[in-house]
């Protein structure tokens, strides 16, 4: 038996090691399973690991001081918009590209410009490489070759076997992917609905490459896309029939593209590949016990749109300070359970977007006639902003969503959460809200300053994750403001 940790985590991959860099940040043991035996695994590189991160996830990174790194080593920059041959794109729904240029920010008004505002790629091997470092930096220990194979609960925490071994914990979390052990170790339903489709990222070497056309291409099997770096995309409608558990190999690959794209084209070399299907499942509950669910394990669907990524680093941001704040004693009764409260329910909203996309894309003549619908909505200014601000991940109304970035007089918003803590910004300079916070001094911290733009606000409460817990636009009630306190941050 090893020594007591704080956490456990199972699956050192983005939402596990995010999940343990934010736990580290507030002083606790914390340790990440990783049944693979390294990190460095190439389908987590580009182009398979190429993903999309929308705005709040670049938030949570900018928040942490990490959104640097990730966009400097993945040689990706910050792109609001991206270009198409003139077309300047805000992303796609069921493949239909939308419009950046009817983007309206006056619908959003507390959505300020900034360095993490719009949307960046990266690929999961940066995100991984950056993140280890910094969870090794804060004394995480991860152990690889380590998969989850036991799991024992009792009042005061958890003993897992994993690797051959036995690790003592309070909690465990797990990160561990769609197939998630931990999941079923700890008795959680996982229900949804079952696939229409089966998706394929081929590497490979084209003999005749000219005889796929470009661009996504619609075929009465499917669709089909050539990408750069020798990537092709194949989406078959089978029902999910393909057994994922078997290797994808050249003969099968050539199979499966001429049938889809109904051209006789032949496959030279198969470097890599990769399948995913539109399975949409979700965690009947997010904690059982002393075990927490995070990212794919409480939540799975196709990738279309990186998705899954985004939902589940929100999900480490929001779990991290709520879990270290029950673990260092200060948490109000019920501070946990908003996990599951704000998180499941994002999920689901995932999932559901997901299905829909999927239903736009079938090679019926249902699918076409939805696809034509969306198409025309997409068009409009209205439509395209509504799609826009679900891909972006914008949000209204302020209280309960991410705070506006504020160019403030030193710097930004966003450069004064690294720390973790909460904040009071306070652009009135007032001494009772300055006296009220300080009972919670090291859980949050004061901050009277100015700000280019206020949007008309006198003073915000945020928490550690970014997420606007009180404000007020007119007279200062400290009744209201001592209340969001105590729930948020604990008693005094």
């Amino acid at each position: 038996m090893h020594s007591q940790y704080d956490v456990i985590i199972a699956g050192a991959g983005p939402v596990g090691l995010f999940l343990a860099t934010e736990l580290g940040l507030a002083g606790l043991a914390v340790l990440v399973l990783e049944r693979d035996s390294t990190n460095a695994n190439p389908i987590k590189a580009q182009p398979l690991g190429l993903r999309g991160l929308n705005t709040p996830s670049l938030e949570a990174l900018y928040r942490r001081g990490l959104l640097d790194a990730v966009l400097a080593d993945a040689g990706q920059g910050l792109a609001h918009v991206k270009s198409q041959g003139g077309f300047r794109s805000a992303g796609h729904f069921a493949r239909l590209p939308i419009n950046a240029e009817r983007f309206t920010p006056s619908r959003w008004p507390y959505r300020l410009a900034g360095p993490a505002f719009g949307t960046a790629l990266t690929d999961l091997a940066t995100l991984n490489r950056v993140l280890t470092k910094r969870a090794l930096a804060l004394g995480v220990s991860i152990r690889y070759c380590a998969k989850v194979q036991g799991l024992l609960q009792h009042d005061g925490g958890v003993q897992v076997q994993a690797g051959g071994e036995t690790f003592a914990g309070q909690w465990l979390v797990g990160c561990d992917g769609g197939r998630s052990q931990v999941r079923k170790l700890a008795g959680i339903a996982f229900e949804g609905t079952e696939p229409s489709f089966t998706g394929y990222q081929l590497l490979c070497e084209l003999a005749d490459p000219e005889k796929l056309k470009p661009g996504f291409q619609t075929t009465p099997a499917g669709f089909y896309a050539k990408a750069g770096q020798g990537l092709v995309m194949v989406t078959e409608f089978d029902q999910g029939r393909f057994d994922r558990n078997q290797p994808i190999d050249l003969e099968y690959a050539q199979a499966l593209l001429r049938r889809v794209s109904g051209q006789d084209v032949t496959i030279k070399a198969l470097h890599q590949a990769h399948s995913h299907t539109d399975r949409a499942k979700l965690a009947s509950r997010y904690c059982q016990g002393r075990v927490l669910l995070a990212g794919d394990s409480a939540h799975i669907h196709s990738p279309l749109g990186g998705q899954g990524l985004n939902t589940g680093l929100g999900d480490a941001i929001n779990l991290g300070w709520k879990l270290a704040a029950c673990i260092n004693g200060w948490a109000n009764p019920g501070l946990l359970d908003s996990y599951e409260a704000e998180r499941r329910p994002a999920a689901s909203q995932v999932l559901a977007w997901s299905r829909a996309q999927a239903a736009v894309m079938a090679p019926s003549p249902q699918g076409r006639a939805l696809g034509a619908l969306v198409k025309d909505l997409i068009d409009t200014q209205d439509g395209a902003n509504y799609f826009i601000g679900r891909i972006w991940g914008l949000a209204h109304p302020l209280l309960g969503a991410s705070a506006p970035d504020f160019q403030l007089s030193g710097n930004r918003l966003g450069q004064r959460l690294h720390t973790g803590r909460g904040l009071l910004l306070d652009f009135t300079h007032n001494p009772a809200l300055h006296a009220l916070c300080r009972p919670w001094q090291g859980r949050l911290d004061y901050l009277a300053d100015t700000a280019q733009d206020t949007l008309g606000l006198k003073a915000l409460l945020i928490r550690p994750d970014g997420v606007v817990a009180w404000l007020i636009e007119g007279e200062v009630d400290l009744t209201a403001a001592e209340a969001a306190l105590v729930r948020w941050f604990g008693p005094a």
